[in-house]
């Protein structure tokens, strides 16, 4: 429905920063091709586009969603994965909480996990969710790194005044909670491994999972990308 773009969605904890970085990078798109284009088409096309361009598989995407034109759409806020779900550092609960977010939108462990596996990309800003550092270090290179790092590196807590989170011992990168519970629970670890082994093998569920998560809700669409 393209919601993104109100301030009743843009300002959720989850979404911190992105109405100054990638919903403004967008207007310019959507100023060129007006009605002819819809926000919830040109945000889910972006993110397609995204992954392809930084060396990540193709997702299947078709176009055809309708955008709202009313801030009331905008759903709760709190149905976004969190970096940490209960008391401080890893525990039970942050695997559960994964599965209440991903299981209401119908995702099982595995895709879970495969949707994980975008955090190879991008880093955490101060600025935004308050924690800092990337979780590899090629941060705009779409690559299986992210798990091979959580099954090889010691993550120790991280010692300073922010949110907890953990560091590598150089500190030159990070995982939160979240991430640290996907080696942390038995039925999550299992594809943390084997997509630390099989980089083919994540590129393709990775695929399937994101264009599931960006089909969610529609109908009827028109295949551009298979």
């Amino acid at each position: 429905m393209g919601t993104m773009r109100f301030k009743e969605e843009f300002s959720h904890g989850a979404n911190a920063g992105l109405a100054d970085t990638a919903i403004k990078w967008m207007e310019d798109i959507k100023a060129k091709y007006g009605d002819g284009l819809s926000y919830a088409d040109l945000y889910t096309l972006a993110g397609a586009v995204a992954i392809k361009t930084l060396g990540g598989p193709q997702v299947a995407w078709g176009s055809g969603r309708k955008d709202s034109m009313d801030p009331a759409d905008v759903t709760p806020d709190g149905r976004l994965p969190a970096a940490d779900s209960g008391s401080a550092g890893t525990d039970p609960t942050d695997a559960s909480h994964l599965r209440n977010i991903f299981g209401r939108m119908g995702f099982n462990d595995q895709e879970i996990v495969a949707l994980s596996g975008a955090h190879a990309l991008g880093r955490c800003h101060t600025t935004a969710s308050g924690y800092d550092g990337p979780w590899t270090p090629t941060p705009t290179l779409f690559n299986n790194a992210y798990f091979t790092l959580l099954t090889s590196v010691e993550w120790t807590p991280k010692k300073w005044e922010g949110p907890y989170q953990y560091e590598a011992a150089n500190g030159s990168i990070m995982m939160l909670p979240t991430d640290i519970a996907l080696v942390k629970d038995k039925k999550f670890a299992k594809y943390v491994k084997a997509y630390a082994k099989d980089e083919a093998l994540f590129m393709k569920d990775f695929s399937a999972a994101f264009s599931k998560l960006l089909s969610l809700g529609t109908s009827g669409l028109i295949s551009v990308y298979a």
